[in-house]
């Protein structure tokens, strides 16, 4: 049972990593989108640099889901050695990892929100301008359909791949 929940670990490690591969191989065409749509809304551009805001795999943006992709493959390093600490690391972390995705996707559904929330936040008078929905719609658009279709792979991955670990340890 042990493999099995390595195995399981070694796929949400994968799922993890695919974060910042996308953001890093379209980042840019998203950031283009988005100043385009910022032309079109009659707010400057540079507003998203002077407030750090990126598209990239930049920052904790490429940081997080590393991590993440460490720690669980380290955990299923322990798993397929058999050693004894595996069970309550996995316990820990894969419970951390569903709690985290569950994050990752509430943002995403509430994404618009949570821009604008933010955007008030930095004080920025031009952010607050922006028309989030339709800035969110340009970035979003710019990513090859197939990147949705791989979001709702890699949640799939996480959720069950960590459901399946747990139990998998539970077992043994």
């Amino acid at each position: 049972m042990n493999t099995l929940a390595a195995v399981m670990q070694l796929l949400v490690a994968a799922a993890f990593v695919s974060i910042p591969v996308v953001r890093h191989r379209f980042g840019p065409a998203a950031k283009a989108a988005a100043v385009t749509e910022l032309r079109r809304q009659h707010v400057r551009p540079e507003v998203l640099e002077e407030n750090k805001l990126r598209f990239d795999a930049g920052g904790h943006e490429t940081a997080a889901p590393a991590t993440v992709a460490v720690v669980m493959t380290a955990i299923a390093a322990l798993n397929f050695a058999g050693a004894g600490l595996a069970q309550l690391l996995t316990w820990i972390f894969s419970s951390l990892v569903v709690l985290m995705n569950v994050a990752i996707v509430y943002s995403n559904l509430t994404a618009v929100k949570s821009v604008e929330a933010a955007f008030r936040r930095k004080g920025d008078p031009e952010l607050t301008r922006v028309d989030v929905a339709p800035f969110l719609q340009a970035a979003e658009g710019a990513f090859p359909r197939w990147v949705r279709a791989q979001t709702y792979l890699r949640n799939t991955v996480v959720f069950a791949g960590s459901a399946v670990a747990l139990i998998a340890v539970s077992l043994v």
